[in-house]
């Protein structure tokens, strides 16, 4: 692994054409976060009013990247998905539109006096926590829990979200062992830390990709 990946927060520069990715996990996993959104949708979906532009703004950023992938095909009112499963395009609810268009879970966040607000989210696939508890929270209420976020990782972490430019995204990789295979493996903050990071005993590496990107408009 890249030296620079271990040093919390262990961000990266992404080129854009590489921001999103779908690889041969992709039908079960869109099969899994249909049912979620249709039967568990308050468990995996929240937005507060100063996010609704930003994720209206994040799907027509997702929808010009995803003309470019022979996989899908898309057209005035719905988009067709790889695994041929249509999807109407409701920008009204632009965040579950997101939710059944791509593998990965999509987070807004805003600018606040607190720092970076948690204010909308798509997620499907939590790893050890829940959305319900962290919407609405700046950045370092929602690192809480992870006693590797301190106040120095926070600063650097502040300084990179208020840097970031809209040409030139950043990623990272995180990896969590668990104790099962679960995609949808939601945890309060109250539960032991072993329960929450499978810090022990864990049989199962847990690897994500996680991207930053800045919205130019809103």
């Amino acid at each position: 692994m890249d030296p620079a990946l271990w040093r919390l927060p262990g961000m990266k520069p992404l080129h854009l054409d590489d921001w999103l990715i779908r690889d041969e996990a992709f039908a079960g996993q869109m099969s899994l976060r249909d049912d979620l959104i249709v039967n568990r949708q308050s468990l995996v979906h929240a937005i507060r009013p100063e996010a609704e532009s930003g994720a209206r703004e994040c799907l027509d950023l997702v929808l010009a990247a995803l003309a470019s992938d022979p996989g899908y095909r898309i057209g005035n009112g719905a988009v067709r998905r790889p695994d041929g499963i249509e999807v109407d395009l409701d920008r009204d609810t632009p965040l579950l539109t997101l939710g059944r268009l791509l593998q990965a879970d999509v987070c807004v966040m805003t600018s606040g006096p607190a720092g970076h607000v948690l204010s909308g989210a798509i997620l499907c696939f939590p790893a050890s926590w829940t959305l319900a508890e962290k919407i609405g929270r700046p950045l370092t209420a929602i690192h809480t829990p992870v006693p590797e976020y301190d106040s120095d990782v926070a600063g650097r972490v502040q300084r990179l979200f208020d840097a970031i430019r809209p040409e030139r995204p950043l990623w990272r990789a995180n990896a969590i062992l668990h104790h099962d295979p679960t995609l949808f493996h939601p945890r309060r903050e109250a539960h032991p830390p072993a329960l929450r990071h499978g810090a022990s005993g864990g049989r199962f590496l847990r690897s994500e990709r996680q991207t930053l990107r800045r919205l130019p408009q809103s």
